[in-house]
């Protein structure tokens, strides 16, 4: 689910940057609990937390979300359980956040590895609950959309989706490094919601047979794509001038909302404003990709390698 995508982006594998986002850091080690309880790292994705371009004073509560973020993303995502018991566990894991935060962790907890951490960044950093609560909501979201078969009514609904899986952890983010104002919050917004459209479109070929679907049925239908049953139509689309123009619809929106935010990267101080410019072009580099193959994004995956590096390079060098 999920990350700056991936950590910006969403927590979800953020281009697998996160599912979601483009990047190539590796998660962070767990930072040491009050307790001598550790968590292992399986997840090795592009998050970029706890690495040498972020200040020390803040490795250990950015590695606090990221694991918090992972768990979730790994209750709602892995394994076979079905989904009335990982909507279950997430609830528990909600009402776990907001016990540890409030210093009541409850008696036999489940997530000590997770939440014993977090509680205390969320003390010393003062970080607001209701970017959690967001995540959360957008990984229950998820669990109950992939098991009724569903699609998104529209593109407004995808969206306010981005606002709850991406948005919040760009916004805890902002307030470690101590940005604030309205306009940095909608330039952020901007970052995280396009990296994370960007990866639903870079994805296709994996999320399609996967039961996942994010191409908006307003949208299909307005180019020439009537969805009526999403498990059966969406598996059986091929390249032609309807999905060509789809996916040229889709990418090009992305592309506009990225751009509407990029001015974030010159609010970010330090080392981590470049790696932010690093994550944006390398999510954009994915939009040049998805445009040269267009619909072939339906069975193929668009990615990014080392040859790309110099053009990112230089597009960050002219942010």
């Amino acid at each position: 689910m999920t990350d700056w995508l991936v950590i910006y982006g969403k927590a979800r594998e953020p281009v697998k940057t996160n599912r979601k986002g483009a990047g190539t850091i590796a998660a962070p080690p767990m930072p040491t609990p009050p307790s001598p309880v550790h968590a292992p790292i399986d997840h090795y994705e592009n998050f970029p937390v706890a690495s040498w371009l972020c200040p020390p004073r803040l490795r250990a509560p950015i590695a606090a979300i990221y694991h918090f973020a992972r768990t979730a993303d790994d209750i709602a995502d892995e394994g076979d359980a079905p989904a009335a018991r990982r909507l279950a566990d997430l609830a528990a894991y909600r009402r776990e956040l907001h016990a540890s935060a409030a210093g009541a962790p409850p008696e036999g907890s489940r997530w000590p590895q997770v939440f014993g951490p977090l509680a205390a960044q969320v003390r010393a950093f003062g970080l607001p609950l209701p970017p959690f609560d967001d995540l959360l909501s957008a990984f229950a979201q998820d669990v109950a959309m992939t098991r009724d078969g569903a699609a998104y009514p529209d593109l407004p609904a995808l969206l306010d989706y981005c606002r709850r899986s991406a948005n919040p952890v760009g916004r805890l983010l902002l307030h470690l490094y101590g940005v604030r104002g309205a306009e940095a919050l909608a330039e952020s917004d901007a970052v995280c919601t396009a990296l994370q459209l960007i990866n639903f479109w870079q994805d296709l070929s994996v999320d399609i047979p996967r039961g996942r679907y994010y191409l908006p049925l307003a949208d299909c239908a307005a180019h020439g794509l009537a969805i009526t049953d999403p498990a059966s139509r969406f598996p059986a689309l091929r390249p032609d001038p309807e999905t060509t123009k789809l996916i040229a619809h889709l990418a090009s929106h992305a592309r506009s909302t990225m751009q509407k935010g990029l001015k974030i990267v010159h609010r970010v101080p330090g080392r981590a404003g470049w790696e932010l410019r690093a994550v944006a072009q390398g999510g954009l580099r994915i939009l040049d990709r998805i445009d040269a193959l267009g619909p072939a994004v339906l069975a193929q995956r668009p990615a990014l390698g080392r040859r790309d590096a110099p053009l990112i390079l230089w597009h960050m060098l002219r942010m």
